[in-house]
This record gives C-alpha cells, structure tokens and sequence, in this order.
C-alpha cells in the first residue's frame, strides 16, 4: 500500500528535469513519468503531490508524483 505525502513539489524543486527516470533528490528517490513532464510543459507552475511507493508504517525513500494542482492564475 501506498501512502501520501503532505508534500507538494514543483517542477522547479527538481530542477525542470526534461527526461522520464528516477531521480535523486535530497528527501529520497523520486520516478518522474512522460507524463508527469508532459504536464510541467503545459503548466510549468504545477504542483504534484509526493506519494510514497513504501509499506505503511515504513519510513519512505521512494516516491512518485500524484495528484496535481495546474497551479495556473
């Protein structure tokens, strides 16, 4: 089971990374998807919420991008 994170991250937090892959980032692993990037693209002040790939109870170490707010104004 998967857990969510309170955490929002933005593309710029993980250095507008243009290629899908799994990355390094000071709170852990993170796997950023075509998709995930197709969406920075068009809203490049999005938000994706970090959700935790770990068993409950588990401190995480590996995350992916969830939902997301277009941030847009």
């Amino acid at each position: 089971m998967t857990q969510v994170c309170a955490r929002k991250i933005a593309w710029r937090e993980v250095g507008q990374v243009a290629e899908p892959g799994r990355y390094l980032f000071r709170f852990g692993w993170l796997t950023i998807t075509a998709d995930d990037i197709a969406i920075w693209q068009d809203h490049p002040h999005a938000s994706f919420t970090l959700v935790a790939v770990a068993p409950l109870g588990e401190t995480p170490d590996e995350f992916r991008l969830g939902a997301f707010d277009l941030g847009d104004t």
